[in-house]
């Protein structure tokens, strides 16, 4: 099987990291030394770039699904990117846009509960769903304490 055709292909669709190039070799039937070698040509090409692909991940994530910082980060480290490519990464996110989502996120989840008459209850279900975004807890409390105030 000609695998540097293949790779080259899935690395042409989309960034991606050296684990998924890796693990797609090795599910292709790629012998380690092949591996070591493709994706050091890829490098060399600039089809592999961990720099890029973290800062196109934390982009794509945090604009299209909504998530918070703390699962960004444990995704890109289940990806076993490089500390210094994470905060390259992580710096994609302007803090008063992160902010901005977090707010909008609780208001809209606040009002999906509208049949949830327990205000207690309800606190609880917009702050369950917004650490499962990946928010942090002192940010998810002071943006409900915000929506509170506001009388949404």
């Amino acid at each position: 099987m000609d695998f540097r055709t293949a790779i080259y292909k899935y690395c042409n669709y989309q960034e991606r990291c050296h684990q998924d190039v890796r693990n797609k070799l090795y599910d292709l039937g790629a012998r380690k030394d092949q591996v070591e070698t493709l994706i050091a040509d890829l490098i060399g090409d600039n089809l592999l770039n961990e720099e890029r692909y973290a800062r196109a991940f934390v982009r794509g994530k945090f604009r299209l699904k909504k998530w918070g910082r703390k699962k960004i980060l444990q995704e890109l480290k289940l990806h076993k990117i490089s500390e210094y490519c994470v905060k390259k990464g992580m710096s994609e996110i302007d803090a008063n846009e992160y902010d901005s989502v977090l707010n909008q996120l609780c208001v809209k989840k606040w009002r999906e509960l509208n049949r949830e008459t327990n205000e207690f209850n309800k606190k609880g279900k917009v702050y369950r769903y917004l650490l499962q975004k990946g928010y942090e807890q002192d940010l998810i409390s002071d943006a409900i304490n915000q929506l509170l105030e506001s009388g949404s």
